[in-house]
């Protein structure tokens, strides 16, 4: 079974992380933990082309750490022996290439974390889980947090 994970670091991400961390997976399944750093391109003024690019190499590090506290987390839940667990960064739109991703690797199953933002923000923010849901060729696992404080335990 080929999981992918995607992550961003959120309490909601975490809990997604959690639940992959706590299921029987049978023996050989593989894991990937996707974080997507999400570029905007059409900035229009060229004067903050170098703050831009200064603020998208911050964006790659956080995005490095998020895929290393969850494999690590991962691993330890399980081992190296009994799963392949492998981490990766990619940069654009985690709409995209969430979907992307997940085919191109051959997914069985999508599994991230979802803010619960409601109309409004879903309005102005957009719904990565929920364009991941509709675009998906394989299964797709929302995960929601049933409190802050359960998953910061």
């Amino acid at each position: 079974m080929k999981v992918l994970l995607a992550v961003d670091g959120s309490p909601c991400s975490d809990a997604a992380i959690g639940e992959v961390a706590q299921r029987p997976w049978p023996e050989g399944t593989e894991i990937m933990v996707l974080s997507v750093v999400h570029i905007i391109t059409d900035w229009p003024d060229p004067i903050f082309y170098g703050v831009r690019m200064i603020a998208f190499e911050e964006h790659r590090k956080e995005a490095r750490s998020i895929i290393d506290k969850a494999t690590t987390k991962l691993l330890e839940a399980f081992g190296s022996e009994k799963f392949h667990i492998a981490g990766e960064v990619l940069e654009g739109s985690p709409k995209k290439l969430i979907v992307e991703e997940a085919e191109k690797w051959g997914a069985d199953l999508i599994i991230l974390g979802s803010h619960g933002r409601g109309a409004i923000g879903k309005t102005f923010l957009g719904s990565v889980s929920l364009a991941v849901v509709s675009h998906a060729k394989c299964s797709v696992e929302v995960v929601r947090a049933k409190t802050l404080a359960a998953v910061a335990a």
